[in-house]
């Protein structure tokens, strides 16, 4: 049974490994498009950098776990933060759409981190589940950053786009 526990824990890593292509992928154009919430734009860019950390560690454990990433799990991840990033350039709020669906995807890296803790304990594979929180640690801490941010970011919103020929949504 062990056996199965652990090739559960090696798709659901491969899984968090795509996830974080995706965050990647979907960080590096929001903070490219950003021109005017220099905070925003300053977490955004802190994360991307424990983003790329995290996927070294999965990465790690991957290979630990006797895998590789997955090439298809990754490129569907990527293609679908594209669209994502192209569907903000047309929304008149963006800034406020891209802060809030940031919000909503730290919180289902946090959810998958939580399984993945599980699953390690299932497995046996302590190293993995140290990871595992290490990283939950930096999605929470995103998420609860953005979270008592977004007040804010819809403030600074609301004022450029209520001034005449301010740009407002990035």
């Amino acid at each position: 049974m062990a056996t199965d526990y652990k090739a559960n824990l090696l798709d659901w890593l491969r899984d968090a490994h795509a996830m974080e292509q995706q965050a990647e992928s979907m960080l590096k154009a929001q903070a490219e498009r950003l021109e005017n919430y220099p905070a925003l734009k300053s977490r955004i860019e802190q994360h991307i950098q424990e983003t790329l950390g995290q996927q070294r560690l999965l990465e790690e454990a991957i290979r630990r776990a006797g895998g590789s990433t997955s090439a298809i799990k990754d490129l569907a991840a990527k293609a679908l933060a594209f669209g994502q990033g192209l569907a903000g350039m047309f929304m008149p709020d963006e800034v406020v759409k891209g802060a809030m669906s940031g919000y909503v995807f730290e919180n289902m890296e946090i959810a998958s981190y939580t399984v993945l803790i599980a699953a390690a304990d299932a497995a046996g594979d302590t190293e993995t589940r140290l990871m595992c929180e290490q990283i939950l640690a930096e999605e929470v801490e995103m998420a609860n950053w953005l979270l008592s941010h977004l007040p804010e970011v819809t403030q600074a919103f609301l004022a450029r786009d209520a001034a005449p020929g301010v740009e407002a949504k990035r």
